[in-house]
Order: C-alpha cells, then sequence, then structure tokens
C-alpha cells in the first residue's frame, strides 16, 4: 500500500533542475516539466551519487560522475554504465504543494 506525503512547496521544484529531498526515510530528486513533478530516488544504481547533483534534459536526468541517464518517467536507465533502473514514485500537486506516493512502512 502507498501514502501520499508532502514533499515540498510547487514553488521550490525549479522548472528543468532536481531539488533533493528526504521523505519518509527515502532521498527523493523532484523534477518539474510543465505542469508535471517527477520523483525518482536520489541514487544513481551504478554508483551510489546523488541524481539531483547531474543536469535535467526533457525527462532524464544525469549522474554527474559517469554519465548515465534515467528516464524521469520510469527510472529506466538510458546508457551505460547503469543497466539497474532506480525507483520512481507516483505524485500529485494540490494548490501549491507537491505530494509523492511512497511505500507504507507498516506494511514491511
Amino acid at each position: 500500500m502507498m501514502a501520499f506525503q508532502e514533499a515540498a512547496k510547487l514553488a521550490d521544484v525549479p522548472e528543468g533542475a532536481a531539488l533533493a529531498v528526504e521523505l519518509g526515510g527515502v532521498d527523493l530528486a523532484l523534477v518539474k516539466q510543465g505542469d508535471t513533478v517527477y520523483a525518482i530516488q536520489d541514487w544513481c544504481s551504478h554508483a551510489e551519487i546523488p541524481l539531483s547533483d547531474g543536469d535535467v534534459e526533457g525527462c532524464t536526468i544525469e549522474c554527474f560522475l559517469h554519465g548515465s541517464r534515467f528516464d524521469l518517467r520510469t527510472g529506466e536507465p538510458l546508457g551505460l554504465p547503469a543497466t539497474e533502473p532506480v525507483p520512481v514514485y507516483p505524485t500529485k500537486i494540490e494548490g501549491e504543494t507537491v505530494w509523492v506516493d511512497l511505500p507504507d512502512e507498516s506494511e514491511n
């Protein structure tokens, strides 16, 4: 089961860049593209480097250390050296607040 949690104010999420947030013990990178905010785990699956420190281009985010790119919609790697996907989480915007749907910790 998932549970939406307040992640950030919409005004704090930059357009075409990443905002690092910690939510419920999960490090996230939030990226705004137009009317959509994406939430992706803030760690490259190849080298555990914060993705929020990398460049955003369209619906991709790049790990600054080795250049792997990840699809913000699916978490799938789009280039080597990363081969494993990164978790992504559903989001919603209500008013001026961004909410992220994280797994309910009580279910573990």
